[in-house]
């Protein structure tokens, strides 16, 4: 464990966590893929990442039960859902520390008057759960794996984001993970009052984390798909992720036929982004095994995959944040 924890930090000093850029780093273990730190930003190098803020003011209406917070693809920052029923509102993510929770709060309450609220945070990376302590009385809900993520690798990856900037540390200064008042496997369903939320989760084997978990929002036909999906860059994987768990759980997620999809970051849009990552996948997963078949090294595999696939998807950034992919890929076939 102290070792991996090394490697990431020495491997985030060349990291720029800016707009468009990682959001994370994957689990710190047997799993951890330095290459994923490879993705490129969509800024130049020498401008400065904006601030890790969740923005206020800037709450959008999907539905009539859903809000979003945009995270106007800033590193470090989450799409934030807000869901109100008659009864009881739920929340989806938390922002990086109490400050961001904080805004989220205030958002919420200019949409909801609800005493009642749940806090479903789409996995351990802390940007998406290290606000919670923000969210007085709230019941947290989360998949077991997500809450043993949290004890297992929550600390380290903390520590590295702490370490990344003076605000950051700050963000994160003596805040706990937090506790789930409900833990659930698989699926989890909340009535919060004339819409219900569908909790789902489709491991053990990893995709993004081991815990990941989507919400449904069945009423109003709206997808929050974690980091399971994403939209302005490439998905993030470990070299444990199962692309084939993956493919199956975005087909899945498709067949809900959503008329919104939140990904954990980047642009909000609909069915699109989930066909769009599926086609990336799968186009890595076939190559990957074709090449490990012709005796290619993983190294052979990431070049081929960077060199024709990968600039098929421009709009996500440096074609080398494909690698980590690959390397899952290349760990998987047989």
């Amino acid at each position: 464990m102290v070792n991996a924890t090394r490697v990431i930090l020495l491997a985030l000093t060349a990291v720029f966590l800016g707009n468009g850029g990682p959001d994370f780093i994957a689990n710190v273990g047997p799993g951890f893929s330095p290459a994923i730190l490879a993705q490129t930003p969509g800024q130049p190098s020498q401008t400065p990442p904006p601030p890790p803020l969740i923005r206020e003011n800037a709450t959008v209406k999907l539905t009539d039960h859903v809000w979003a917070i945009p995270d106007f693809n800033v590193g470090l920052v989450p799409n934030v859902g807000i869901i109100v029923g008659s009864k009881a509102t739920l929340v989806v993510d938390t922002g990086m520390g109490t400050r961001n929770g904080d805004t989220i709060v205030r958002e919420m309450k200019k949409v909801s008057r609800n005493a009642d609220v749940y806090l479903v945070t789409t996995h351990y990376h802390p940007e998406h759960s290290l606000g919670a302590a923000a969210f007085k009385g709230a019941k947290i809900v989360m998949t077991r794996m997500q809450q043993q993520d949290m004890t297992e690798l929550g600390k380290p990856i903390q520590d590295t984001f702490a370490s990344r900037s003076a605000l950051n540390a700050e963000l994160l200064n003596g805040v706990p993970y937090p506790t789930a008042d409900i833990l659930f496997d698989r699926e989890h369903r909340i009535d919060l009052g004339g819409v219900h939320a569908r909790l789902i989760w489709r491991g053990p084997a990893a995709m993004h984390t081991r815990g990941d978990t989507m919400v449904w929002i069945e009423e109003d036909r709206v997808l929050f798909t974690g980091d399971v999906v994403m939209s302005q860059r490439f998905l993030a994987a470990q070299n444990t992720s199962s692309l084939v768990t993956w493919i199956a759980t975005l087909d899945e997620l498709a067949a809900l036929k959503p008329a919104h999809v939140v990904p954990s970051h980047g642009k909000l849009g609909d069915a699109t982004l989930i066909a769009r990552d599926r086609e990336f996948l799968q186009a890595v997963q076939s190559r990957a095994a074709a090449l490990k078949k012709e005796g290619k090294s993983v190294d052979e595999a990431i070049a081929a995959v960077v060199a024709e696939i990968a600039p098929k998807y421009s709009e996500w950034g440096n074609p080398q944040g494909a690698a980590a992919v690959v390397r899952a890929a290349y760990a998987e076939a047989k």
